[in-house]
């Protein structure tokens, strides 16, 4: 019985993997010859807005922003006490304290 089980399972083994083959081949096949030709299909239609080429196309204006606006030279300065230093950068205090 498991002779006959075993020579069943090859048989139907063999013909699976015939009809695997010859089906990835087409499939693999199509996807190949659709990636070629895929390719060599020019655009029918305009692209989506104004032809960049086009000298007398209206565009956006463009403004400027700098990106280092906040900045403040840093040089070295002639040293000050620490006390000076800590007594401009502390808040102010609060009426009633």
């Amino acid at each position: 019985m498991s002779a006959q089980i075993g020579a069943t399972s090859a048989a139907v083994g063999s013909v699976v993997g015939r009809l695997f083959e010859i089906r990835f081949g087409a499939f693999a096949g199509l996807a190949f010859a659709a990636m070629m030709l895929g390719g060599c299909v020019l655009p029918t239609a305009p692209l989506v807005g104004k032809d960049p080429a086009d000298p007398g196309a209206k565009v956006a204006g463009v403004g400027y922003r700098s990106s280092i606006a906040p900045y403040s030279s840093l040089r070295p300065t002639v040293p000050s006490g620490w006390k000076e230093q800590n007594q401009r950068v502390t808040p102010t205090p609060k009426s009633g304290q």
